[in-house]
């Protein structure tokens, strides 16, 4: 019953909030950038707080005093689907996702993901990829709106986190962002752990000092995925010891 009752909420939500789109877009299309990411933070974070109520999901976030002033390129594991509305409703805003391009055909979804700046990307296509990656570095560095990527490019559901590819890094190398990696522990235990059906889980959140490309010598930016997924993993392990236990 409660996974029935929250896709109905998912879904007439996203149709009640159709005003607040158009008024968004409305500001967007007029230049009133200010307005624009007030609704956005307004109305997109509260769907997600939402979201994460009716599922009877804790989050717990850690780290929040690592995020430094500016935009900067969040990149993290990803475990499940509540992943997404935690991050939504913990991280500040302007940001947008880096995402996989069929998501780009969700109707309603795809229009508040554009206002907030999100980059599809066609994972089948390298040209594409290496475009829409260039396209999220100007967003960083042009419109100063921060990028959320999940470098393993899939959900691991609990599971042995997948390799960290290199994109997340070419946004932070071309906008000369921060990286700042987080990692999620818990989120598939909400939904994917239990055969897709909603269930209430402790999800946490950990925001882990920032990174600065700019300061490392070639050979340390190679190594950085290796390295990345290694932070994250410890982390994933205290966090499962200590704050889970």
């Amino acid at each position: 019953m409660r996974t029935i009752i929250w896709f109905i909420y998912f879904g007439g939500y996203l149709l009640a909030l159709i005003p607040a789109m158009f008024k968004t877009q409305k500001a967007e299309k007029q230049g009133d950038i200010q307005q624009r990411d007030i609704l956005l933070k307004k109305h997109v974070a509260k769907w997600a707080r939402n979201l994460i109520n009716l599922a009877g999901v804790k989050v717990t976030v850690l780290g929040l005093e690592n995020i430094p002033e500016g935009a900067v390129v969040y990149a993290g594991n990803h475990q499940g689907n509540f992943d997404i509305p935690t991050l939504l409703s913990s991280l500040p805003a302007p940001y947008g996702f880096i995402s996989k391009l069929s998501v780009k055909k969700l109707p309603f979804i795809s229009d508040w993901m554009e206002l907030m700046g999100c980059v599809f990307i066609d994972r089948d296509n390298i040209r594409q990829s290496v475009t829409a990656l260039g396209v999220a570095a100007k967003s960083v560095k042009e419109e100063g709106r921060s990028i959320i990527i999940f470098p393993e490019g899939t959900r691991s559901r609990g599971g042995p986190l997948n390799e960290f590819k290199s994109g997340a890094f070419r946004i932070a190398t071309k906008s000369k962002a921060p990286i700042v990696p987080f990692c999620i522990e818990g989120s598939h235990t909400a939904m994917e752990a239990n055969n897709n059906w909603i269930k209430p889980a402790h999800i946490v959140l950990s925001i882990m000092p920032p990174i600065y490309t700019h300061e490392m010598t070639k050979e340390q930016l190679n190594n950085l995925g290796e390295e990345l997924k290694a932070q994250v993993g410890a982390e994933i392990i205290r966090i499962q010891s200590t704050v889970m236990k």
